[in-house]
C-alpha cells in the first residue's frame, strides 16, 4: 500500500460546520434532535500539530484490515513519537508505505492483510518513519 502526498495541514483553511451532538443510533432510529449546539471545525477534530501534520491519499489493499481501503486520506502527525502498533507512513529504501509499526519482538512493518507479507529491514536498508497515522477520512459516496 502507497502513499501519494496531498498537502501540509497548517495550509488547510478553517470551517465552522454544524455538530449535533446528540449521538446518532446504529441500531434502531429515535427522534432527531433539531437544533445544532455548538458548530465543529474539522481542524479541531483531526490535526492537534497543524505545522507537523499532513496527507496522504492511499493507493492499495495492504491494511483493510486496519479500516483503512483505497482512496483513503491519511491524516499524519510527524510531531507524534511512533511505537509498537501505531500505523506510520514510511520509508523502506526507497519506497513510501502505509503499515504498523511493530518493534517487538524484531522491527518490521506489519500489513493488515493475509496477502502480504510483513517488510523487515534488509543489512544497511534503512527504515525512516515520516509519520503515525491519527485519522482517516473515507467519502462514503463515490461519484
Amino acid at each position: 500500500m502507497s502513499a501519494v502526498f496531498i498537502g501540509n495541514a497548517d495550509f488547510w483553511p478553517k470551517q465552522q460546520i454544524p455538530f449535533y451532538s446528540e449521538p446518532v443510533k446504529a441500531g434502531f432510529p429515535s427522534p432527531a434532535q433539531d437544533y445544532v449546539e455548538r458548530t465543529l471545525d474539522l481542524n479541531e477534530l483531526c490535526i492537534r500539530h497543524p505545522n507537523a501534520t499532513f496527507f496522504v491519499r492511499v493507493e492499495g489493499d495492504s491494511m483493510i484490515e486496519a479500516g483503512i481501503y483505497d482512496g483513503d486520506v491519511l491524516v499524519v502527525d510527524r510531531s507524534v513519537d511512533a511505537e509498537h502498533g501505531d500505523i506510520v507512513v514510511a520509508a523502506v529504501g526507497h519506497e513510501f508505505t502505509v503499515k504498523e509499526l511493530c518493534t517487538r519482538p524484531s522491527l518490521c512493518l506489519l500489513p493488515r492483510n493475509p496477502a502480504y507479507k510483513p517488510i523487515r529491514p534488509r543489512n544497511g536498508e534503512e527504515l525512516n518513519i515520516f509519520g503515525v497515522v491519527t485519522n482517516v477520512i473515507r467519502q462514503m459516496k463515490r461519484k
